[in-house]
């Protein structure tokens, strides 16, 4: 039977901790990166005796994940957020793929996407798949990103059948917010890169991202719903491009 290690960065997750710690009971071990949080997230992540925690100033999102993956003892990971879950069906393919002669090296995992409790059909949510399950021999994180996490995988990769529920935000004031911080992490990315304020750049990514997520993506078929995460996913943008007017 191939080994498996479970690895989760958090800041702040006493709301999720135990609930995404359960989702790991395949794995032999679990990893918890956390950055230095709060409240009791490192508490109770102590209690389950398979949590091996370590704590790490946060910088950005790609340097804690590539942390996690320096500490797991297994080639094998399986990553999770604080708001993603398992089923017990994807759990039963994960364990059946890693113990499969002809596995792949990496697998992407499609995902869910839930606001509150009120599950999102479109809004470009119907294509939200990231790399969850690979061989930390054949991957890395990209360093040059980040938000929104780049892996690179140096083999074969796949896709699994059953897909992670992502309960996402809470309510739409907290989407909101991460979105901003995202803009910022993302506008820090762009003057690290070298690249320069442009007003009409600004402004017709702004505009184009709104199309995209509303028409494109069919966020006019989640109603009220896709006109929120389109008009959000817009803002996001506009906070990138603030960031990088106020720091160039």
């Amino acid at each position: 039977m191939e080994k498996v290690s479970g690895l989760i960065i958090t800041y702040n997750e006493e709301r999720n901790i135990a609930a995404v710690l359960s989702c790991f009971n395949f794995c032999d071990e679990i990893i918890v990166v956390d950055s230095f949080s709060a409240d009791k997230t490192v508490e109770i992540a102590q209690q389950n005796p398979k949590v091996k925690v370590y704590q790490q100033e946060f910088v950005d999102y790609t340097k804690q994940r590539n942390k996690a993956l320096s500490l797991a003892e297994n080639d094998w990971v399986f990553f999770l957020d604080g708001d993603e879950r398992t089923t017990p069906d994807l759990e039963k393919e994960i364990i059946e793929t890693i113990n499969n002669k002809d596995s792949k090296d990496a697998y992407y995992i499609y995902r869910i996407f839930f606001v509150g409790q009120k599950k999102i059909n479109f809004s470009g949510t119907q294509n939200d798949k990231n790399f969850r399950l690979f061989r930390k021999s054949k991957a890395f994180y990209t360093e040059t990103k980040k938000v929104h996490e780049t892996l690179e995988v140096q083999g074969s990769t796949g896709i699994l059948k059953y897909k992670l529920l992502h309960y996402s935000f809470e309510d739409f004031e907290s989407f909101k917010k991460k979105m901003m911080y995202y803009g910022l992490l993302k506008g820090t990315e762009l003057i690290e890169k070298g690249k320069k304020y442009s007003v009409f750049t600004r402004w017709s990514k702004v505009a184009f991202k709104f199309i995209k997520t509303y028409f494109l993506k069919l966020g006019i078929l989640d109603g009220i719903d896709g006109l929120k995460i389109s008009y959000l996913q817009s803002l996001y943008v506009d906070e990138t491009y603030q960031t990088l007017k106020n720091k160039s």
